[in-house]
């Protein structure tokens, strides 16, 4: 009697399954574009340490022949677990030989990977979301006037972040759209907006999400944001719902972010005009 291996036994007995690097799949997601990618692990326990040295400004002159003053480094860390966003989906067999169904369906759910991860990324309590970490900077209030966030971005600055994106809601950049020259005014400050290719705004892309409380913002420095970051999986199986002459699709990824500078997180709101 021979023995049955996956090298003979027919596809159905041995199913596929497929993964996707995330930049190809769910390039638009906010940790992929605002965050430095740190690695990657698999499971809820293993993590990834990222080491950093928090900066000493003790470098100084000192005389020939001199001695130097020793400074030890202050050597940091923070860990990062990740957390697994699932997606599962039931088809007929019938529905799924469709022509555009696998197609649709698979553009389908990788917006739905990046609808939670950009949820969790912005919002979440455990990993701590943007809006809610600990130690960031405040702007206050930003309406009718950039110098609150022209003054956000200088005191970032001056912590030593390099600032690379400003996050808003669409309220919140449909706000800044509508600020004038002056009260008396029809032109906008920021342009009639007709032919922006990439929305800018003091020099710094913005990336617009649904996910942020309304009216609010967020300039990040990316370099300051690590991200652990898996691939998306996608399986298909004929069998787990073979009673019912259907198909299962599950796709999973796996993702888990860390601020390793809180201080260089700027936060700021907007107020609708009353």
């Amino acid at each position: 009697m021979s023995t049955i291996t996956t090298t003979t036994a027919a596809q159905g007995w041995r199913p596929d399954e497929e993964f996707f690097p995330p930049g190809d799949v769910v390039p638009t997601a906010l940790i992929m574009q605002t965050a430095t990618l740190a690695g990657s692990v698999d499971g809820d326990t293993p993590a990834v340490r990222v080491a950093f040295v928090d900066d000493d400004e003790s470098a100084a002159y000192v005389a020939e022949g001199s001695d130097i003053t020793e400074h030890d480094p202050d050597l940091n860390e923070i860990v990062v677990r990740t957390k697994k966003i699932s997606r599962l989906v039931n088809l007929s067999n019938e529905q799924y030989r469709q022509t555009e169904t696998a197609t649709q369906l698979a553009q389908s759910v990788a917006r739905d990977l990046v609808r939670k991860a950009d949820s969790s990324y912005i919002d979440d309590t455990t990993p701590v979301g943007l809006l809610n970490v600990v130690g960031g900077v405040s702007g206050g209030s930003v309406f009718d006037s950039l110098d609150n966030l022209v003054e956000l971005i200088a005191t970032l600055e001056t912590n030593g972040a390099t600032p690379s994106h400003i996050v808003l809601d669409p309220l919140g950049w449909a706000s800044f759209r509508n600020m004038k020259v002056a009260t008396s005014y029809n032109q906008t400050l920021l342009g009639a907006g007709t032919t922006d290719a990439v929305p800018m705004l003091l020099g710094l892309p913005v990336l617009r999400s649904r996910f942020i409380t309304p009216y609010h913002g967020l300039v990040i420095d990316k370099s300051a944001i690590a991200a652990v970051v898996g691939p998306v999986s996608i399986a298909t199986s004929e069998h787990a719902l073979f009673a019912k002459d259907s198909v299962q699709l599950r796709a999973t990824w796996r993702i888990g972010w860390g601020v390793t500078r809180p201080d260089r997180l700027g936060k700021f709101q907007l107020e609708p005009g009353t």
